[in-house]
């Protein structure tokens, strides 16, 4: 294809996902406050973390006391509903955009990297869904630790606003943060990383961990931060344990010869990475003492010298 002819498919295929997207949206919209096939509305699902705190630790706004959040705002409700009816479309609509970048991408690859390829754009999603799902049961005890501080004195007015923010930055956060260890077996399977390159510095890779886990939550509660930071380190530690597996696999499969450098020789052995041995030359043999030729074999049968056709028949 030429350079025309790419444009014209990657605009092809952004334009199909931007579709998808807006779909995916209008339905995210729809189902944040009603029961789609009899599912749970989104703003339900997503409020659930607050509406489980004792009632009296949060502010009763309706006076039956229904769990409520507080819009200080005209136009607050209705952006805080687009704004999760995008989120949701985006996850609705991932099996189209996902698959046409891999439309895109996949006819300039090899077979080998077009299962690699798609391996790690699985598990991408996996872990990022893995993330945001602990991230979702890890709202409740967060909410909990820090909206019953003090609770005696006052009480938790949370706006819609607030809180959706709060729980949408942790679930993208957690998920994000969860594509590290994918990270560090790519970068291992291309070969920039090696095991032994950090195995010595696990300690210093857990200390960052949880500073990372400390500055990124953003309630600061140390629930979501030890989480977070177990999390991580864990993953990672398979991410290592998965280095140090592929590098043994490549040294089995990397020949000796290929470590050496331009100048060195490679060994004169039979074994692999050298060369065979020389056979060695045999002692000489003593070669026959010619038999002396009759007078008739000299002439030969139908001549009478050298020079007659019968000369050279004992030589031919």
């Amino acid at each position: 294809m030429s350079l025309v002819e790419h444009l014209q498919e990657l605009r092809r295929r952004v334009i199909i996902s931007l579709l998808a997207l807006l779909g995916g949206t209008i339905l995210g919209f729809l189902w944040y406050q009603h029961s789609p096939f009899g599912l749970m509305p989104l703003g339900e699902i997503l409020r659930g973390p607050y509406c489980a705190l004792p009632p009296e630790s949060r502010a009763d706004f309706t006076g039956d006391g229904e769990c409520r959040l507080l819009a200080t705002g005209p136009f607050e409700m209705f952006m805080l509903r687009l704004k999760v009816g995008a989120l949701a479309g985006l996850v609705l609509s991932s099996p189209v955009w996902l698959y046409q970048i891999w439309a895109f991408i996949v006819p300039g690859l090899h077979k080998k990297e077009r299962r690699s390829t798609f391996t790690f754009v699985s598990l991408a999603v996996l872990l990022f869904v893995a993330g945001a799902i602990i991230a979702y049961f890890v709202v409740h005890y967060g909410l909990a630790f820090l909206l019953t501080i003090g609770d005696q004195t006052q009480v938790a007015a949370l706006t819609g606003e607030r809180y959706y923010n709060f729980l949408l930055a942790l679930l993208l956060i957690f998920g994000v943060s969860f594509e590290v260890p994918l990270i560090i077996a790519m970068l291992n399977i291309i070969g920039v990383l090696e095991y032994e390159t950090i195995k010595e510095k696990r300690r210093i890779i857990i200390l960052v961990l949880f500073v990372f886990a400390a500055f990124m939550t953003p309630g600061q509660d140390p629930f979501s931060m030890v989480v977070l930071a177990l999390s991580l380190t864990l993953l990672v530690e398979m991410a290592m344990q998965f280095a140090r597996w592929n590098d043994r696999r490549r040294e089995r499969k990397r020949p000796e010869w290929m470590d050496l450098d331009d100048d060195t020789a490679s060994p004169l052995s039979s074994g692999p990475g050298g060369l065979a041995a020389p056979d060695p030359i045999a002692a000489p043999q003593p070669v026959e003492p010619a038999r002396p030729r009759s007078s008739f074999e000299q002439q030969g049968p139908g001549g009478s010298g050298p020079g007659s056709p019968g000369a050279f028949d004992d030589v031919l």
